[in-house]
């Protein structure tokens, strides 16, 4: 049993008296900005490591993150839109717990309201229509070379989104290349943290490109199956992590994602998966077969294996049960599935969650419908940024169901005229 609520203060729109521990205002409904779930204040920053490959850039009103989750208190008047559960700059001393803050993470205090365009964002809230700020987790990009780019959006039904995206890549097309999704477990408790920073976590360990004097490509594949192996324990790490910080509220439901990551090299691509977020080689040839590269830990899988047909299997009760997952009550044995191909022609590299998939499951329906999306967008088609928001696009026009991650590398021809420039430098970046 636990005590009764007792009033230590009182809220800052009404004056009605305040709850201890409560995250918003009984009478009036305002949001408190000083107090995390629990009643726990905690925080997390960010800080990109040193050396390795560029992290990816962020398109204007974008997020892209370069930290792990490590708990500090936020200095008044640097707080970032990041914020978990964010309703605008906090107005008092109080630490809260934080995400990451992106490097590239614009100051939107003031910013005109994308509702009613008349009035301005102040503590939250439009001071003309009475609109919330967005979210800028809702929607964020990532392009950290002409060649490589992602999307990671809220889609249409979810009131957060709990996917989350980390790139990196060198300059040269095909030369290295991390893309790393993860689908954060809806009924556990700070799953969208959990899907942060464990992608985060493997991008770190991902980033370094491999060595070039480890010989055959066989040997080069082994290396890059440690390397995942090595993200996976990180991310893992990482979400035991964000265990620990949401304390008795985790005990129940602890946090728990989906990984998948791919990693190239030297026009090699080498995929390692945990649940059911996926990863394909989509050729531009319709002559040449597409593959999906990763293997789902699913009870829809397990069906399939039993000969179940795919569609019936995907669409069966519990089908997207995940029978592998990361965090603190996961199976033992976290070894990812690994699957190597050789990027020898033209076409996409595709690593997404099920926010994606769950409208073009089988590989040869998706090479189709990014065959005809390429199409078109006529010279966007061959723009990874362009490429991976049409195909947000289209999940959401499809539905939009769940949260929607979608990251490529591509392989061949890139355009470029026209991509967004990224966002300009703030008092949030190192």
């Amino acid at each position: 049993m636990t005590a009764g609520p007792t009033t230590t203060a009182t809220c800052p729109r009404c004056g009605a008296d305040r709850i201890s521990g409560a995250t918003f205002c009984e009478a009036c409904a305002f949001e408190f900005t000083d107090v995390a779930p629990g009643g726990d204040p905690a925080a997390a920053t960010a800080g990109p490591p040193d050396g390795g490959v560029p992290p990816a850039q962020s398109f204007p009103d974008a997020v892209a993150g370069e930290a792990a989750a490590t708990p500090v208190t936020a200095p008044r008047g640097e707080e970032s839109p990041l914020d978990v559960g964010w309703t605008g700059p906090v107005t008092s001393n109080a630490s809260r717990r934080r995400e990451p803050d992106g490097p590239d993470s614009p100051a939107t205090e003031g910013a005109p309201c994308k509702q009613c365009s008349d009035g301005h964002y102040l503590e939250g809230y439009c001071d003309t229509c009475g609109t919330k700020q967005p979210d800028p987790r809702d929607h964020y990009a990532e392009v950290p070379a002409p060649w490589v780019a992602g999307v990671c959006d809220i889609g249409k039904r979810h009131r957060r989104n709990e996917d989350a995206l980390a790139l990196a890549a060198g300059s040269a097309t095909g030369s290295f290349a991390v893309l790393v999704v993860c689908d954060g477990v809806s009924n556990s408790t700070d799953s969208h943290i959990a899907s942060l920073a464990a992608v985060r976590a493997a991008r770190d360990v991902l980033r370094t490109p491999l060595p070039h004097g480890v010989g055959t490509k066989a040997a080069l594949v082994a290396a890059a199956e440690r390397r995942l192996a090595d993200a996976v324990a990180a991310a893992d790490d990482a979400v035991e992590t964000v265990t620990t910080a949401a304390g008795e509220a985790a005990v129940a439901n602890p946090p728990s994602c989906t990984f998948v990551a791919a990693l190239v090299s030297d026009g090699t691509a080498v995929v390692g998966n945990v649940g059911d977020s996926r990863a394909y080689w989509l050729p531009d040839a319709a002559t040449s077969p597409a593959l999906q590269l990763s293997e789902d830990d699913s009870f829809a899988a397990a069906q399939m294996s039993a000969g179940m047909p795919r569609k019936e299997a995907e669409t069966s009760a519990g089908a997207h049960a995940i029978t592998r997952w990361l965090g603190v009550d996961s199976p033992d044995d976290l070894t990812p599935h690994t699957q190597a191909v050789e990027l020898s022609e033209d076409g996409w590299l595709l690593v997404c969650s099920d926010g994606l998939w769950n409208y073009r499951s089988d590989a040869t329906d998706l090479q189709r419908l990014v065959h005809e999306t390429v199409e078109r967008l006529g010279a966007d088609g061959r723009n990874p940024p362009a490429l991976a928001q049409a195909l947000t696009d289209f999940a959401n026009q499809a539905g939009g169901i769940d949260n929607i991650t979608v990251a490529l590398a591509r392989v061949g021809d890139v355009h470029t005229v026209g991509a967004p420039a990224p966002a300009p430098e703030t008092k949030d970046t190192p």
